[in-house]
């Protein structure tokens, strides 16, 4: 690995933490609070591709499956796994290998398309990934998980727009600039 490569992993892993370490707010219905991490997730499919992106996120989940509390509300430890957020943790590690590649794919260079990719990936996939893993670790219906996901369709939506816009005037800089 070139140490450009090592040093983009490191730093979008250090972003994933951070915005790990900021509490979600809970919401009471459901187990599951409102975070930021996920907008860490969706700039690590945009900003650094499907490899890199897939490796900043894989390397905050080993770190957190060995204990380390990088999950919002200081989480961590294998069980979060098995809890209500298992399906939110897999949908993390795909997104960015779908995102890069479907940016590499389908962007041209217009923010509206970029925006459309991104939210997509980043608020439905991820979403209806977290609704499985609801049903799956509570026994909920898939359905009623669905539905009480929703409630975090407006403020992913709002992250999705900060990921293109902070995507679109970083997608030049030289710190994220792919070279492999």
């Amino acid at each position: 690995m070139k140490v450009r490569t090592i040093t983009q992993v490191a730093l979008m892993t250090a972003i994933l933490i951070i915005l790990g370490l900021i509490p979600g707010i809970p919401i009471g219905f459901i187990p599951l609070p409102i975070v930021l991490q996920n907008l860490g997730v969706m700039l690590a499919g945009a900003l650094l591709g499907s490899k890199k992106g897939t490796l900043a996120v894989f390397s905050l989940l080993v770190l957190v499956a060995l204990g380390c509390p990088f999950l919002p509300g200081g989480r961590g430890g294998i069980a979060v796994f098995i809890g209500p957020s298992c399906g939110y943790l897999l949908s993390y590690l795909l997104c960015p290998l779908i995102m890069g590649k479907s940016l590499d794919l389908f962007s041209n260079k217009k923010m509206l398309v970029d925006f459309a990719i991104i939210w997509i990936i980043g608020v439905v996939f991820i979403n209806v990934c977290g609704a499985i893993g609801l049903t799956i670790s509570t026994g909920m219906t898939f359905w009623k998980a669905l539905l009480s996901v929703l409630v975090f369709i407006p403020g992913d939506t709002i992250k999705s727009i900060a990921a293109v816009l902070i995507f679109e005037k970083l997608r030049t800089n030289a710190v994220f600039k792919s070279s492999i």
